[in-house]
């Protein structure tokens, strides 16, 4: 029998909190039964407001939701746009096109840190209608 994995809910939180704040060990309050190595390795939630945006495409979700599981436990990711695109299943330039649309939309500031490094990207996840 495998043991039961514990995930974190938290319905409000403080705008100064980051998401690993949020989601402490002390707010368990729902239990996976039967968890394997694919859930064990985590989840990333994406804002039902993004999901169903008729601004963006699929590709811009599928976008801002992986950008979300790096900065799962910070306020603030900065992978590689070759790590983004590998990772998404993407080429470059398309990355690239759904980088703009998100930032567009607002819903992504990207901080050029300089030739060389890698960007910073922060997520904004205030609701809104899209």
């Amino acid at each position: 029998m495998r043991a039961a994995v514990r995930y974190n809910v938290h319905v409000g939180y403080n705008e100064a909190q980051s998401i690993g704040e949020i989601l402490n060990k002390e707010r368990q309050n729902i239990i996976l039964k039967g968890a394997d190595a694919a859930t064990r390795g985590g989840f990333t939630q994406v804002p039902n407001f993004l999901l169903r945006s008729q601004k963006l495409s699929a590709g811009d979700k599928m976008t801002f939701a992986m950008l979300l599981s790096y900065a799962w436990q910070n306020d603030f990711c900065f992978p590689g746009q070759v790590r983004l695109a590998e990772d998404l299943g993407l080429h470059a330039r398309n990355l690239r096109r759904h980088l703009k649309s998100l930032e567009a939309n607002g819903l992504l500031s990207i901080r050029r840190r300089g030739q060389g490094k890698t960007n910073i990207y922060e997520l904004d996840l205030k609701p809104r209608r899209l």
